[in-house]
């Protein structure tokens, strides 16, 4: 028996009671695990489900640093 399936097995000879207090503190734990969205970090999700919405392809990591590369004119670090 995996560890899910004991969980589960434990949880149904739990008292209503107790199966809501195991309820909240997973919850908990779930909550402690998510770090802080900071303000920056919620504008830029915005922008992100923006472009998505719009049909837009999201580039890449190789494709940001050309595009990168474009916009300074074509001029590459030379120490790559």
């Amino acid at each position: 028996m995996n560890t899910e399936q004991q969980l589960i097995e434990k949880w149904r000879n739990l008292p209503l009671d107790k199966q809501q207090q195991v309820l909240q503190f997973v919850e908990s734990l779930n909550k402690q695990k998510q770090p802080k969205q900071t303000e920056l970090g919620q504008r830029l999700r915005q922008i992100r489900a923006k472009i998505v919405a719009s049909g837009e392809p999201l580039l890449n990591r190789e494709e940001i640093e050309q595009e990168v590369i474009n916009r300074r004119g074509g001029l590459q670090n030379i120490s790559q």
